[in-house]
């Protein structure tokens, strides 16, 4: 796994999100930088956590001229579950064949309970809008994800 640094740029990508209508990040860029946040799936406590605190801060990220662009290989009708059920108020993107998790750097060997598997590691990257990754989030719990990217945002 080769986990994409500040300074990178971001990978461009087109994708589906919730709704089944594709999301350009370059489209985002115009207007916001964004907080491209991968997740393992949808439905699942951890991934519910991050999610409802992202949704609790978006006035804050808004304020920041943050957009939020949650990722997992979920499809869009998973994702459409997730977000009805959970009322989020951001984008979930569907990378189902893993293509932008990978050139991210952020699919590759995870062990859990002993068994070793490929999957999206949890890793947000704040992007300029010039397409510049200007922070990598490796290093936070699920329920504190959104309090470590505002104290950063806030302070940068």
């Amino acid at each position: 796994m080769n986990t994409l640094k500040a300074g990178d740029k971001a990978p461009k990508f087109e994708l589906l999100d919730q709704n089944g209508e594709t999301v350009a990040l370059s489209e985002v860029l115009k207007s916001h930088k964004a907080l491209v946040y991968f997740y393992p799936k949808a439905m699942t406590p951890g991934c519910t956590t991050q999610a409802c605190n992202l949704r609790d801060s978006d006035k804050k990220l808004a304020e920041l001229n943050v957009k939020v662009l949650g990722m997992s290989p979920d499809q869009p009708d998973k994702l459409k579950k997730f977000e009805q059920k959970h009322e989020l108020n951001f984008t979930l993107l569907s990378d189902p064949e893993h293509k932008i998790a990978e050139a991210f750097g952020v699919w590759g060997l995870k062990k859990f309970m002993g068994k070793e598997y490929d999957g999206i590691h949890r890793i947000s990257f704040l992007v300029e809008q010039d397409g510049t990754i200007s922070h990598v989030f490796d290093k936070f719990k699920t329920k504190d994800h959104h309090d470590v990217v505002i104290a950063h945002l806030e302070n940068n």
